[in-house]
């Protein structure tokens, strides 16, 4: 009965508020691309001075000469953790949530970003290097992110509402409030996923691509 519960809550959460979903997925994507596209706005040199870089941080990991998995593990959570919580409090703030936007749109240009330099600079072998060092993660993470985006949003609207535009607005803000708090550590536990993965299982795969390029 609680599993029925849980499913149609978020089931709910999802048809309610698809709109937002559907346009914070797109504006991921729009980061995506200009970060894709950023690449080619950089100098030669630039190029060079980033691939060196890179070449050095591959040739570390093909040696195994990485930070500890455990290490790897920390820093990946609580950076995730932070930027979740950001956009968790950018939420209740009310006039912060158009950061979220910018958020979003930055985690878009991020990932298009390492995609089209190491694509520009190493071909089909960057597509698979981007591919094994970048998608694991992600898959959890970028869902993860949207989710508690359009739940601050989504909270922010209605208290917008409910203050500014119409006060008899019904609008009961502790079983709100409740469940936003349980929307961020649901999104935690999914960070912990992919902060794990980040951790274990995408240096490996890093390594083996390395390997076989090499």
């Amino acid at each position: 009965m609680r599993y029925r519960l849980s499913t149609n809550i978020i089931t709910r959460h999802f048809q309610e508020h698809s709109s937002l979903y559907t346009f914070m997925t797109v504006l991921f994507l729009m980061g995506v691309i200009f970060g894709a596209v950023m690449v080619n706005s950089l100098s030669d040199h630039q190029k060079e001075d980033l691939f060196y870089y890179l070449n050095q941080f591959f040739g570390q990991v093909g040696e195994g000469q990485m930070v500890p998995p455990e290490e790897l593990l920390k820093l990946s959570f609580f950076h995730n953790v932070k930027i979740a919580g950001l956009i968790w409090v950018l939420g209740i703030s009310i006039i912060g949530f158009p950061l979220i936007f910018l958020l979003i749109f930055l985690k878009g240009i991020v990932v298009g970003f390492s995609i089209g330099f190491l694509v520009s600079q190493m071909g089909w072998q960057g597509l698979l290097l981007s591919f094994v060092s970048l998608l694991p993660q992600n898959l959890f993470m970028i869902p993860v992110l949207i989710f508690i985006s359009v739940s601050s949003i989504a909270l922010s609207m209605k208290i917008i509402k409910k203050v500014f535009i119409r006060p008899t607005f019904h609008f009961q803000f502790v079983p709100v409030f409740a469940k936003y708090v349980m929307a961020y550590v649901g999104a935690i536990a999914v960070i912990t996923v992919a902060a794990s993965i980040e951790a274990y299982i995408s240096p490996a795969l890093m390594k083996s691509v390395i390997l076989s390029i090499s």
